[in-house]
């Protein structure tokens, strides 16, 4: 068990039942899972990119991503239903911890002109969704070895119930939000 999934079991949740005034410990805000997205258009016209991406975001997330494909044509961007347009990566109990942790300790820290995480990230319904417009802020990727600058998109899905909650929930667990 990682550090911060110990520091979550034993202390967060009983500091988040007391701030939040509930009853009872289940009504307490936790996390459920943790999507990492890459939209990949490109890959419509070039193939290898999909193994490239797939190659770093294995290395990034600890586990093998799941391809995305269009659910229907788009005849403007010549798309056909079922090309693969995307990867992802859905990462739920230890792994979820282990990288939430290297995130908020690492690679949040490496962003140039960081200056904290906006409050408009969350959205009413638990959910907060972070996008990174390179994915060189992770230390497993090397500069040298990547053919081009891709984005990519880190949503956190929490049991929160509202805005507040689920701020305080990632308050608790380190995320440092803009003053």
């Amino acid at each position: 068990m990682g550090l911060l999934h110990q520091k979550y079991n034993k202390e967060i949740l009983s500091d988040l039942k007391k701030d939040l005034k509930l009853k009872n410990i289940f009504a307490v805000p936790r996390l459920k899972k943790i999507v990492v997205n890459i939209g990949l258009g490109e890959a419509l016209t070039n193939k290898k990119v999909i193994e490239i991406v797939s190659q770093q975001l294995s290395a990034i997330t600890g586990q093998k991503p799941v391809q995305t494909m269009a659910r229907k044509a788009i005849s403007t961007f010549k798309l056909q239903k079922g090309d693969i347009v995307g990867l992802k990566v859905t990462l739920r109990s230890e792994k979820m911890f282990d990288f939430l942790e290297k995130m908020i300790s690492i690679v949040l820290p490496r962003i140039r002109d960081f200056r904290g995480i906006d409050e408009k990230n969350l959205d009413g319904k638990g959910n907060f969704t972070l996008g990174f417009a390179e994915q060189i802020a992770f230390p497993e990727i090397e500069y040298s070895k990547i053919d081009k600058l891709r984005g990519m998109e880190v949503t956190i899905v929490t049991t929160g119930k509202n805005r507040e909650e689920t701020k305080k929930l990632l308050e608790k667990l380190g995320m440092p939000f803009k003053k």
